[in-house]
């Protein structure tokens, strides 16, 4: 069975940066997972110079989400540090309650997240006064 890729959409107005069109369709595979471009594609794109300044710019602002997401996280295991115990049990209930739709299949990031979510109710217990 062969993937089929989304068309790539030209901008809608001539102000939309090719960026912004770009990230709507890497967006658009994310939902079944997909994402990576089979290679003869993935030439084919980087082959303009404007694109791959623009990738290199969307790797750096993938870094810095990412540096962002693990300030946020560590502020949260603060946080529930010096929550009450039921509030730490209400995060847990939460993540025992992920679940795929009606009719879907178990996604392994959905499943990654109720997992997280437990990681970071035991990270912070390592600093609960009590």
């Amino acid at each position: 069975m062969q993937a089929t890729l989304p068309s790539i959409p030209e901008p809608s107005t001539p102000a939309q940066p090719r960026r912004s069109v770009l990230r709507e369709a890497a967006l658009s595979r994310w939902d079944n997972e997909g994402g990576s471009l089979p290679d003869p594609v993935q030439d084919e794109l980087f082959a303009d110079q404007e694109l791959a300044v623009a990738s290199h710019t969307t790797i750096a602002e993938w870094v810095h989400l990412r540096m962002r997401l693990i300030a946020m996280e560590n502020v949260l295991i603060a946080l529930l540090a010096e929550a009450p115990a039921s509030q730490r049990a209400l995060v847990r209930e939460m993540a025992a309650c992920i679940a795929p739709r009606s009719g879907a299949a178990a996604h392994p990031l959905t499943t990654q997240a109720a997992l997280q979510m437990n990681q970071l109710v035991d990270r912070a217990g390592h600093f609960c006064a009590g």
